[in-house]
């Protein structure tokens, strides 16, 4: 999947975020990793794939969707922050993991990401995060659809004082 588009519209989401807030000469790469790694355990807590103790329903695809895309732009923003090739056409990890297994990952992925930031880092971290996203069903279509409504629903936010 190209995320070139994604990626520029990330970019001018965060310089809007930057100046609002007066964060232009700060670097918010431990900030913006910790907000994925939030966002990684809300969408687990939407799928409840974890919850072998309940019996309660994941939510509604669409709400797990769009807590997807939620680290989508944690993502993105991550690889503006390291000058990452936006050409790049990032692809899923195909492994065996089920979906507890590759939320696991994921966060293996993150974290390693935080200790050393080089682009092998970055792009395993995506990697895996993409395939979370084809163990949840969700195709190339859906994320490039949910991120350009959480996108636009994010500058609303911002104008709103969120």
């Amino acid at each position: 999947m190209n995320f070139k588009q994604l990626f520029s519209m990330q970019r001018e989401l965060d310089t809007h975020i930057e100046q609002k807030h007066g964060l232009q000469e700060e670097s918010l790469i431990q900030r913006k990793t910790l907000a994925l790694l939030v966002e990684l355990g809300e969408l687990a807590n939407e799928t409840r794939c974890f919850k072998f103790w309940s019996l309660k329903k994941p939510a509604e695809r669409e709400v797990i969707l769009e807590e997807y895309v939620d680290g989508i732009h944690f993502i993105l923003s991550l690889g503006l922050e390291i000058n990452i090739d936006r050409e790049k056409d990032f692809k899923k990890e195909e492994n065996d993991n089920n979906i507890n297994e590759q939320f696991l990952y994921a966060y293996q992925t993150i974290s390693a990401f935080q200790v050393n930031q080089e682009e092998q880092h970055y792009e395993a971290m995506f990697s895996a995060y993409l395939q979370l996203g084809h163990l949840l069903g969700f195709s190339a279509e859906d994320i490039k659809r949910a991120y350009l409504e959480k996108n636009e629903e994010n500058f609303k936010r911002q104008e709103q004082g969120y």
